[in-house]
C-alpha cells in the first residue's frame, strides 16, 4: 500500500502529504493486523519521514521525547510500586469488604475497585488482581449444596463481565489512567498549545467513567443476568481470608501510599500551587517525574540500601507503550506539517454536513473499530483528523476530541477488543455471544452518553 501511493501518477495535496498518507496506511495496516508488535509499527515514523522529506530525524525523533511521555513514564512507574508491595490488591479487597454481602453488593465491590485501580494502573493489571479473587467467590457456588445452578450462572457472568467492563471505563478518569488520553493530551500540547491538567480531566473523565459504572451495573444485574434470590454466606470470608494473608499494611505499602497521595494531591492542586508560587512553574509531568525519582532515591533503610524501586524492575515496565505514543504524535505532527489537516478542515467546511451527525458518525466510528485494533493506535491515526473536521466545522476542537477518544475505552463486544476482556474470556465462565450480547447493547448506550456529553458537558466545562 505505501508503494501504490508513492507510485500513483498524480500527487496527494505535496510530496510530503503523499509520503505522510502512504505511512500511515503502512502503520494502520500493521497495526490493525499485529504483523508486527504495534510498538515496533509506531518507529516507522523515525525512518520514512526523514528519507521522504517530512521532516528531519530530529524533529520526528523529538516526539518520541514529548513530555507527555514522560508523564505516562511517571505513572507507570507509580504504578510499578503499588504492584510491587501488593498494595493495589490491598485497596481493592478493603473496596470488596465495605461494599457488604449480598450478591448485587458483591459485584458492584468487585467493580467500584477494578475501576479504581484502573484510574491508577493498566487496566491489564487491575484485572488480573481481581480476577483470582473473583473465581475464589464464585467457586463457593460451585461448590455449594445445589451446584451451579442458572443464578450462580449469571451472578459468575456478571463478576466477570463487571470487572472487564468497568477496568476499560475507569481508565477514562485520569490522564494516566489509559493511553488514548494521553495520545489526546500529547496532540493537544505539540499542535494547538492547549494544555489539559491532570484536575480539568478528572472533571470531564470521573463524572463519565462513573456514569458508565453505573450503567454497565444496571445492565449486568437487572437486565442481562439477574440474580434475585441468590444467597450465600461464605463470600466474605473469602475476602476475609485475602486480606490475612496480606496481613497488617507494611512500612514498604506505608511509603509507597505516603508517596502515592503527595503525586496525587500535587497533580489536583498543581494550578493553586503555581498561583501561589509562580516561580515553581510545575507541570503534571515534572509531577510525575518526582514521583518516580521519589521511589527510586527516597531509601526505605539507609543502612541496608532498600528502596521501594530498584531500576531492574523496570524490566515490567510498559515500554512499547511509550514508543507508542511517540510514534503516535510524530504521526500526528506529519499531518499538520503536510497540510493534511487543513484540508481535512477546508473539505468539511465546504460541505454542509451538521455538526450533530459528524459527531454521531465519528463516536460510533471510534467506539466500534476499536473492537477490532488497539485504542491508542487507532487513536494516534483518528485524533489528528478529527482535530482537522472540527475545525472545518468551525467548533472548538475539544469538544469533538473528547468524547471521540473517550469512546476508544468503550470496545464492550469482543474478547480481543481489549485486555481486560480478553482475561476474563480466558477464565471459562464467559462466552463470546454473553459478551457480545451484553457489549452491543452497552456500546449503542456509550455512544448516547457520548453524544449528551458532546452537547451539553464539554461545552460547560471548557
Amino acid at each position: 500500500m505505501f508503494i501504490i501511493i508513492q507510485v500513483l501518477p498524480f500527487e496527494i495535496l505535496s510530496e510530503q502529504a503523499t509520503a505522510v498518507i502512504a505511512t500511515a496506511l503502512w502503520m494502520v495496516c500493521w497495526w490493525i493486523t499485529e504483523a508486527v508488535s504495534i510498538s515496533v509499527t509506531a518507529l516507522l515514523p523515525l525512518v520514512l519521514f526523514p528519507l521522504f522529506k517530512v521532516a528531519s530525524i530530529e524533529d520526528v525523533g523529538a516526539n518520541y521525547g514529548s513530555p507527555i511521555v514522560f508523564l505516562f513514564f511517571g505513572g507507570f512507574v507509580l504504578a510499578l510500586a503499588l504492584e510491587k508491595v501488593n498494595l493495589h490488591k490491598r485497596i481493592a479487597l478493603n473496596i470488596i469488604h465495605k461494599t457488604g454481602t449480598s450478591p448485587n453488593r458483591v459485584i458492584l465491590g468487585f467493580m467500584i475497585a477494578t475501576a479504581f485501580m484502573s484510574m491508577w494502573i493498566s487496566n491489564t493489571a487491575s484485572t488480573v488482581v481481581m480476577l483470582p479473587i473473583a473465581m475464589s467467590v464464585i467457586k463457593l457456588l460451585i461448590h455449594d449444596a445445589d451446584g451451579f445452578t442458572k443464578k450462580d450462572q449469571n451472578f459468575a457472568l456478571s463478576v466477570m463481565l463487571g470487572i472487564a467492563f468497568s477496568a476499560n471505563a475507569g481508565g477514562i478518569a485520569t490522564i494516566i489512567g489509559t493511553p488514548p488520553n494521553s495520545v489526546l493530551i500529547g496532540l493537544l500540547e505539540n499542535e494547538y498549545n492547549i494544555q489539559i491538567s491532570f484536575l480539568k480531566w478528572m472533571v470531564v473523565g470521573l463524572p463519565i467513567s462513573t456514569i458508565l459504572i453505573g450503567i454497565i451495573y444496571l445492565v449486568l444485574v437487572k437486565w442481562m443476568f439477574p440474580n434475585k434470590g441468590l444467597v450465600f454466606a461464605a463470600n466474605k470470608n473469602v475476602v476475609q481470608d485475602e486480606l490475612q494473608k496480606l496481613g497488617k499494611i507494611t512500612p514498604h505499602e506505608k511509603q509507597v501510599l505516603i508517596t502515592f497521595a503527595v503525586i496525587v494531591f500535587l497533580w489536583i492542586f498543581r494550578s493553586l500551587i503555581n498561583t501561589l508560587v509562580p516561580s515553581l512553574n510545575l507541570s503534571d509531568t515534572i509531577i510525575s517525574i518526582i514521583g518516580a525519582l521519589a521511589l527510586f532515591t527516597i531509601p526505605h533503610s539507609l543502612k541496608k540500601g532498600d528502596f521501594i524501586l530498584k531500576w531492574r524492575d523496570t524490566e515490567k515496565l510498559s515500554w512499547g507503550i511509550l514508543i507508542l505514543f511517540g510514534g503516535g504524535l510524530a504521526l500526528a505532527n506529519g499531518m499538520s506539517t503536510s497540510g493534511i489537516v487543513d484540508a481535512v478542515a477546508n473539505a468539511i467546511a465546504e460541505s454542509q454536513i451538521s455538526i450533530f451527525l459528524m459527531a454521531t458518525l465519528l463516536i460510533t466510528l471510534m467506539l466500534f473499530m476499536t473492537e477490532l485494533m488497539s485504542n491508542v493506535a487507532l487513536t494516534a491515526v483518528l485524533a489528528p483528523v478529527v482535530a482537522g473536521i472540527a475545525l472545518g466545522l468551525d467548533i472548538p476542537i475539544l469538544y469533538l476530541l473528547i468524547p471521540v477518544t473517550i469512546a476508544s475505552s468503550c470496545a464492550f463486544m469482543l474478547p480481543m477488543a481489549t485486555p481486560p476482556n480478553a482475561i476474563v474470556f480466558a477464565s471459562g465462565f464467559v462466552k463470546v455471544n454473553d459478551m457480545a450480547r451484553v457489549g452491543i447493547v452497552l456500546n449503542i448506550i456509550s455512544v448516547l452518553l457520548l453524544l449528551l456529553v458532546f452537547k451539553f458537558f464539554i461545552p460547560l466545562v471548557f
